[in-house]
């Protein structure tokens, strides 16, 4: 569905700025400064909730009637004219009016206009507090889900290239120093593992989101006999809000959902600086496609990783969002406050961000190869097998702390001669420790490491592959739902 945009340029050409009624008018003598219209309005950015605001005023419409508070009648022709004019607004020939404040107002007084005195029965027991309330839950929980399926789609992309590259060894890293050998694929899927809680906070954030604020009202509820369980019920919730005055006056589960995007844009932005570093000449442990690319302007020789520069940076404009909702609700009394408008601009923005760069991160993790030769030769460095010859003697019966001097020792000697540890001769492990047989070069090297490790969660080649296909078939499960 394509749709205009409507910005503060439009505004000012003069994007239909009207004198209207007020729906609140009847307290004031006089009309709204043109300067207040501009300040106050939210139109240009919340008209995004259209589709759930008319979603909500369907089901609200349908639960007044329900509860005899308008006729069959009405609700048909409210029903009617809420559908028209979503389709309007599908088409872009819809005008939103900045006088008219915010998305709620533009298309209720366009159901007026249209249908005359019904239209003017729809806000019956509703405010335009829980209206928003219901509209931004309503939008979350489409967000959510559209956002676990893009971050499905980047651990595809890794899976996909764990089996492809599978048993390619390369160095792991703490502090960035070569520490210890770890199959390519096992460094893939640390990043699958931590998608997936990604999107495990995403659907508790849902869980909790996933209740009806109508019938709160503007902040006390109605004397009016409504049914908000009806309401709910009809939009898929799985409950009403418990209190009224939290229901229209807490945006918690705006927050947390910014905080999970926050959360997933940390881990996308470590993935981006660890792989700027290795397209780097001086690591070239991988080769990203031209297409996702870019040059200089003034050095014909240059492939910037701009993608992931990019991403890197977007991570901390989301971070920038979630800061300013908490400090936005961090001092508001109950109930409602006008500041709570500001809500939306951070989280539409933060959402937009976090998924636009999951998906071309999905796609650049497709178009890059990983250079097998740099990899390999990158192990022969650092003496990565080294805490393998620390556990090879604790297996002889030597202390840890013990063990660990010991290959500290040969390690600063095999430093002085230049040498491996795989290339030091017996007699020379022996000068250090007794306890080191003939046996200790079926441990040492990269292949022996890699081979040896057992423990639960690493790198062993056959838990790692077993990890593959977990997540493998977890895929196919999740494409086919």
């Amino acid at each position: 569905m394509t749709l205009f945009a409507i910005s503060g340029q439009d505004i000012a050409k003069g994007w239909v700025n009207m004198k209207q009624k007020k729906p609140w008018g009847g307290r004031f003598a006089q009309q709204t400064a043109a300067s207040v219209e501009s300040f106050t309005e939210s139109v240009s950015f919340d008209w995004r909730l259209y589709q759930y605001d008319i979603e909500g005023s369907i089901a609200h419409a349908t639960m007044l009637a329900k509860c005899k508070l308008i006729t069959e009648r009405e609700k048909d022709a409210i029903v009617k004219g809420l559908q028209e004019i979503l389709a309007e607004i599908d088409a872009g020939k819809f005008k939103f009016r900045e006088s008219l404040e915010d998305v709620h107002m533009n298309i209720e007084s366009a159901l007026i206009d249209r249908i005359g005195e019904a239209g003017k029965k729809l806000h019956t027991a509703r405010s335009r507090n829980d209206q928003v309330a219901l509209d931004l839950r309503l939008w979350m929980r489409d967000q959510a889900h559209t956002t676990i399926r893009l971050l499905t789609a980047l651990q595809k992309a890794l899976v996909i290239k764990g089996k492809t590259f599978f048993g390619l060894i390369m160095p792991g890293f703490t502090h960035l120093q070569h520490a210890q050998p770890v199959l390519l694929s096992h460094y893939l899927l640390a990043y699958v593992e931590m998608l997936e809680r990604d999107a495990t906070r995403l659907r508790d954030c849902f869980n909790r989101l996933n209740k009806s604020p109508l019938g709160a009202c503007a902040l006390a509820g109605t004397t009016l006999p409504t049914d908000p369980a009806f309401t709910a019920k009809l939009l898929g919730f799985e409950g009403v809000c418990e209190n009224s005055m939290d229901a229209v006056s807490d945006r918690d589960f705006c927050i947390e959902f910014t905080f999970c995007l926050s959360m997933i844009a940390m881990h996308l932005s470590r993935l981006c600086e660890e792989w700027i570093i290795w397209c780097n000449d001086e690591v070239k442990f991988i080769e990203i496609s031209d297409a996702y690319c870019t040059g200089s302007s003034i050095m014909p020789q240059k492939k910037n990783p701009d993608v992931l520069e990019l991403i890197r940076g977007k991570c901390g404009r989301v971070y920038g969002h979630l800061t300013a909702l908490l400090t936005l609700l961090k001092g508001l009394p109950l109930s409602y406050n006008r500041d709570m408008q500001e809500d939306k601009i951070a989280l539409f923005d933060a959402t937009d961000t976090v998924q636009a760069s999951v998906s071309i991160l999905a796609e650049l993790v497709a178009h890059t190869n990983f250079n097998r030769e740099q990899m390999t030769a990158a192990c022969e460095k650092g003496f990565i097998d080294a805490t393998a010859l620390a556990e090879y003697l604790v297996k002889k019966g030597v202390p840890f702390r013990m063990a660990h001097e010991i290959v500290g020792k040969i390690v600063r000697e095999c430093i002085r001669v230049h040498c491996k540890l795989t290339d030091l001769q017996l007699e020379g492990f022996q000068a250090f420790s007794s306890a080191i047989e003939k046996d200790v070069y079926k441990v040492l090297g990269v292949e022996n490491c890699i081979r040896n490790y057992r423990s639960y969660g690493s790198t062993a080649p056959a838990f790692v592959k077993k990890r593959l296909a977990y997540w493998e078939k977890k895929m196919i499960i999740a494409k086919g739902k």
